[in-house]
């Protein structure tokens, strides 16, 4: 696992292909933004662990 800090504009690129970008941070809040290509899927983990 990769542990990274960003700035709100800051960014990391993953494969060439997926953008993530920090674009608001607040004390305990984190926005984010990701670009992928449309085959990929992204799922919020606990939508994942609800099974």
């Amino acid at each position: 696992m990769l542990v990274v800090g960003r700035k709100p504009g800051q960014y990391i690129v993953i494969n060439e292909k997926i953008i993530i970008k920090v674009i608001k941070s607040e004390e305990g809040h984190l926005r984010l933004a990701i670009e992928a290509p449309k085959d990929i899927s992204i799922i919020r983990g606990e939508l994942l662990n609800q099974e």
